[in-house]
């Protein structure tokens, strides 16, 4: 059982920044690989970037790759998303999600449906 709060959304003119934050509360955090996704309107859940229980292996969509970095404090419960070199198009609401089971098939991480807990998300806007 994992509860998911995202926070550090906002407004940002297109090429700035951002970091988005992703508070766990449960016993167990390091025993997750953790999920970001984004979803705009009118569009589909989109995988951003995973990272591994440890923290040593990220992996990214193609869309934010080099521009997007990921990171997680398991000492603090806390799953990161660095944003730079923004977009509009990365306009969205983000979510932080947590999957117990990828473990074993690393590339089922893009996968929605592996994650078995999910944030309420955090509105990401980037003007031109």
């Amino acid at each position: 059982q994992v509860q998911l709060v995202e926070s550090g959304g906002g407004l940002v003119q297109a090429g700035g920044s951002l970091r988005l934050s992703c508070a766990a509360s449960g016993r167990t955090f390091s025993s997750y690989v953790m999920g970001w996704f984004r979803q705009a309107p009118g569009k589909e859940r989109e995988f951003v970037a995973a990272i591994s229980r440890s923290g040593g292996r990220p992996y990214y969509a193609d869309s934010v790759k080099g521009r997007f970095t990921i990171a997680r404090d398991n000492a603090k419960n806390t799953v990161y998303l660095q944003m730079n070199s923004l977009k509009p198009e990365d306009t969205s609401v983000y979510y932080c999600a947590a999957s117990f089971n990828i473990g074993t098939n690393w590339y089922r991480l893009n996968v929605e449906s592996e994650y078995d807990y999910w944030g309420q998300g955090t509105q990401v806007t980037v003007s031109s």
